[in-house]
């Protein structure tokens, strides 16, 4: 959607047959279809694609930092990719995902 014009505005008509070409788990299709930025962040969405996704739907860069924040405190931390988060005394931190240590 990010990159195809044809298919935001298929998007737009028609969420659900654009939906149903993806194999897709229940809760990423319910995150995608009612636009729930801070779940698909929890999910595992990067930050890069998901920005503009929120776009998309005409969500403020702000309002978009705050719903990162509310799907972390409404859903815990993000579950996969390069945001993986671990639980630490129920304060989140990032999950080094790099070998042999390194930076952020």
């Amino acid at each position: 959607m990010n990159r195809d014009d044809r298919t935001q505005k298929e998007f737009g008509r028609n969420k659900r047959q654009v939906l149903a070409a993806y194999d897709l788990t229940q809760e990423e299709y319910t995150a995608i279809e009612s636009g729930d930025i801070g779940l698909l962040y929890v999910l595992g969405v990067n930050g890069q694609i998901l920005m503009h996704y929120a776009a998309y739907l005409k969500i403020e860069w702000f309002d978009y930092l705050q719903a990162m924040r509310d799907g972390v405190s409404k859903y815990g931390p993000v579950r996969h990719g390069i945001y993986a988060m671990k639980e630490q005394n129920r304060k989140y931190a990032r999950v080094n995902q790099l070998r042999g240590g390194g930076g952020a």
